[in-house]
């Protein structure tokens, strides 16, 4: 099978094009991991930059990196139609089977569902959902980017839905949708957490430190916690340069038991992840949020809030615990009992560590994806 997969090249994001390789997202480059195994299939991802990037030929022997060189004026300002254009001739040009576009926050899936061929859409961040809860104004890029979402995903031939939270937000707009979970970096399952007895227990949180990953009401509602037992919680993540931001930096100066460590890369985090005792996800509102499934593959008991897809990733007291992020006593509790019963901690961790190598390794993921095409494929020849 000949598969186009359509997705960002970090460099274009982060305006880093001088970088040597690639930056491909994390789940689309474990979902390649997966690909990379299947030598019998073909498959070509295809990126749209705005200024001109190292472009090597392959990124594995079945697996071919292809730069689209699109000026600025053909992004979002005119809804993408320049990344169309680049992405509709190069699709011409590979003829494949089957195009996938990775997620709706940029050109991706507006590319795949106008590129002429038959096409499925992943749907990673629902932007109408983020729209609303972050109260987009209108002309900002989540506010567009959310009416872009609108239009593409009634015009896809499926939607690929990596949680059944998504899968209800997308119900009335969506031709076929299927639930498929994002992959983990294979690496990250050879990552064994072994805390240092000898030391402080270590909890980590990982993200954008913004309103909707609630950052400051977990730390405050630690505070009990911190009063008669020593630990340290680590955050990771940039801060908003908002009066949220403030107050998160003035909780971590007044609190010798927080620590704000900036921003940290996937390496990074795999060494984090080996001295944890707990990984926390205090979110408001989340889809499948991949530091949770590596905190699982990597050994770490996860406590995350009961919100959008996590409860489709984390099964209370099975694999992790689940807290209400509108009652900051059930996060004080989770740590609490992370803390006090290792032979309870231990037990969800080594769950965690098992059930993401059946559900979320790459070689399962796409395997799932590949029957996927095969459905798409085999319901247009019977048109």
């Amino acid at each position: 099978m000949k598969i186009a997969l359509l997705s960002i090249d970090d460099r274009e994001n982060r305006r880093r094009y001088a970088e040597k390789d690639p930056i491909i997202p994390t789940p689309q480059e474990a979902l390649l991991q997966g690909f990379a195994a299947m030598p019998e299939h073909e498959v070509h991802v295809i990126c749209c930059v705005q200024q001109p990037v190292n472009s090597p030929e392959k990124l594995a022997p079945n697996i071919f990196y292809h730069s689209l060189l699109v000026p600025k004026l053909g992004w979002m300002r005119t809804a993408y139609q320049g990344c169309i254009r680049a992405t509709r001739k190069k699709l011409r040009e590979l003829q494949p089977d089957i195009v996938h576009g990775q997620g709706t926050e940029r050109d991706c899936a507006i590319a795949a569902v106008l590129g002429g061929f038959p096409n499925v859409v992943t749907l990673h961040g629902n932007m109408r959902l983020i729209a609303e809860v972050t109260h987009a104004r209108p002309l900002t890029f989540n506010w567009l980017a959310a009416r872009l979402e609108r239009f593409t995903l009634p015009r896809t031939d499926g939607i690929v839905c990596i949680t059944n939270y998504t899968r209800a937000a997308v119900a009335d707009l969506a031709q076929r949708t299927w639930v498929v979970p994002n992959a983990v970096d294979q690496t990250f399952f050879d990552v064994q957490a072994k805390p240092d007895s000898d030391a402080p227990p270590i909890g980590l949180c990982v993200g954008t430190i913004y309103p909707r990953k609630n950052q400051n009401a977990f730390i405050r509602a630690l505070d009990p916690l911190a009063a008669r037992m020593k630990f340290k919680m680590l955050f990771a993540g940039k801060p908003s340069e908002d009066e949220f931001g403030t107050e998160f930096h003035r909780l971590v100066r007044e609190r010798p038991w927080c620590e704000h460590i900036g921003f940290i890369d996937r390496s990074q985090l795999k060494e984090r992840l080996k001295s944890a005792s707990f990984f926390a996800l205090p979110t408001r509102e989340d889809n499948c949020p991949m530091v949770v499934l590596e905190a699982m593959a990597a050994g770490v008991p996860v406590l995350a809030s009961a919100v959008g897809g996590v409860p489709d990733l984390v099964q209370h007291e099975v694999n992790g615990l689940l807290c209400d992020p509108d009652k900051p006593e059930t996060f004080l509790n989770a740590v609490t009992r992370f803390l006090e019963d290792k032979i309870f901690a231990d037990r969800i961790a080594d769950t965690a560590k098992e059930q993401a190598r059946q559900r979320f390794h790459p070689r399962v993921i796409a395997n799932q994806h590949l029957e996927i095409y095969r459905e798409v494929i085999k319901a247009k020849l019977e048109v």
